[in-house]
């Protein structure tokens, strides 16, 4: 690689190695404590994570009080990003002293490795006969209208063998929506080639890589970071790379701990229970048995073809009202808050155990690689930190919604810690209260009903701790590549303008968007 090329992917020059590091953005602070010994930090981390897990609920058609104003589809899009950006030892619970150590076995960059893998030259099986666009799996049907199509996946050699999926990342099989959601990135590569004879598969790519960084830049970003912090980041309507304060990464970007361990861990609080795909499948995220919920990893069900109306607003739906509207409205991501569903606090032994509770197993992991608390980094950041009552472990639900059966646990009054948390709060669960503090209402892209005012949703966003982190390492990893849109074309937009959102990317992934040709 005499050049700097990426292997088999494009010929952009990039770093020799397919890896990145992990590191820290705040090196100088003291990693937490949670008690006097590590056995009472871990009972007591084991407590908070109890505490952060909601009462047994099942997956439900209407309105639900738990709703934000964000589209489903942004919390697996969510997820997509992160196995784009990161993939760790994260399975370990070993104390990791050195994180310099730790190898980042996905380049830090918005590069899509996750869709292209090694390219069509180092990794042949992933790509059809033209050596350019992807191979697609077995049509799948959902409902009346969904239709699409499964991952590629190998043929089992024997009857108890998984069909596992030929894709850059396995992590993109793990559940139904990302399963799909990675075949839209296939679909969207493929209808470039097909709608542009002659197009290359470096040009292919590097459009798709455009129009994916523009939506993460001006949807995905805005969707779930408070605006003012946004705004901060901007000189004019465009981010500066001379704002970031904490993240900027001169040769080598890394990935901060900060930001994989906790900042970027938001996206468990927006899982649903359960998700309906079309309209004969209303399904839990985990269920006793994985053909009666969203697990990963097989050969996708026929009738699970995802309705993606019901996760994306690619139309307007009635947001309430008889059953059939019920049915076929789309579904809102819960609040970011300091409680997730209870279905993640019983992970199945395939996914994960000791613990079982993900709540728990992000809080043992956060002390495992020495993290310091919220307080403490809103500190360095020079903000005042959350007063310990506004630390609350409930779902952020407006007012007139609250359960009386659900008790308001400020953190530091947890029962059986001892004042643990007493201005001490792991910085995963600070950032999620942070952002049920900094709450805006949001209108929602659903048909207006017959009083002629638009429906709006309390909503949270990431604030000044946990906003700023995420935006920063975004922003830091895209300036930090010669080859981002950030770095290359920063008033880049996609030829249908430059309101393009998520939506619009789906549907052309779909083949319901007609062609209109490569950006501006």
């Amino acid at each position: 690689m005499a050049h700097g090329y990426l292997r088999g992917l494009t010929s952009t020059p990039r770093s020799e190695s397919l890896e990145g590091r992990f590191g820290r953005m705040f090196r100088a602070l003291q990693p937490a404590t949670y008690g006097k010994t590590d056995a009472e930090t871990t009972a007591n981390l084991m407590l908070l994570g109890a505490a952060m897990e909601s009462s047994p609920d099942l997956p439900k058609d209407g309105k639900d009080p738990e709703e934000s104003g964000i589209p489903s589809l942004y919390t697996y899009f969510g997820q997509f990003i992160d196995h784009d950006l990161t993939l760790g030892p994260e399975g370990s619970f070993q104390k990791v002293k050195d994180v310099d150590a730790m190898v980042d076995y996905r380049t830090p960059a918005f590069d899509l490795d996750c869709v292209y893998g090694r390219g069509p030259d180092d990794q042949p099986y992933l790509y059809a006969n033209d050596g350019k666009s992807f191979l697609l799996g077995s049509e799948i049907h959902g409902g009346s209208a969904a239709k699409a199509v499964d991952l590629p996946r190998n043929t089992p050699t024997n009857p108890n063998d998984p069909a596992r999926a030929l894709i850059g990342d396995p992590r993109n099989d793990e559940n139904s929506i990302v399963s799909q959601l990675q075949c839209l990135f296939l679909g969207f590569h493929n209808r470039l080639l097909a709608d542009n004879p002659g197009m290359s598969f470096e040009r292919a790519q590097r459009e798709l890589q455009r129009h994916y960084q523009y939506v993460v830049l001006n949807d995905f970003l805005p969707n779930i970071i408070d605006a003012g912090v946004l705004k901060g980041l901007k000189t004019g309507p465009h981010f500066d790379e001379h704002k970031l304060r904490f993240y900027r990464p001169k040769k080598s970007p890394f990935m901060p701990v900060e930001f994989s361990t906790a900042a970027y861990r938001f996206g468990h609080s927006m899982i649903r229970p359960g998700y309906r795909l079309n309209g004969d499948n209303l399904l839990a995220i985990f269920a006793p048995t994985k053909e009666k919920d969203l697990r990963g990893k097989y050969a996708m069900d026929k009738g699970r073809g995802i309705d993606w109306g019901r996760l994306i607003d690619t139309d307007i739906r009635a947001y309430d009202g008889g059953s059939t509207e019920i049915m076929n409205r789309l579904q809102f991501a819960y609040r970011i808050d300091a409680s997730l569903v209870n279905p993640l606090a019983h992970l199945p032994p395939n996914v994960a155990s000791n613990p079982a509770s993900l709540a728990q197993r992000n809080l043992l992991r956060s002390v495992d690689l020495a993290l310091p608390t919220g307080q403490a980094v809103a500190r360095a950041m020079h903000l005042e930190p959350l007063r310990d009552d506004q630390i609350i472990l409930q779902k952020a639900v407006d007012i007139v919604d609250i359960d009386p059966a659900d008790p308001i646990i400020p953190i530091a009054d947890l029962k059986g810690t001892n004042g643990a948390f007493k201005g001490n709060c792991p910085l995963w669960t600070y950032i999620l209260a942070e952002a049920a503090v900094h709450q805006t209402p949001v209108t929602i892209p659903v048909a207006i009903p017959a009083s002629g005012k638009a429906i709006s949703i309390t909503t949270p966003r990431l604030g000044p701790v946990g906003g700023r982190i995420v935006a920063e390492v975004f922003l830091g990893l895209m300036f930090g590549d010669p080859t981002s849109l950030l770095s290359t074309n920063p008033a880049w937009t996609p030829a249908s303008g430059a309101n393009y959102r998520l939506k619009d990317f789906v549907l052309y992934a779909i083949g319901k968007e007609a062609a209109k040709g490569a950006g501006q």
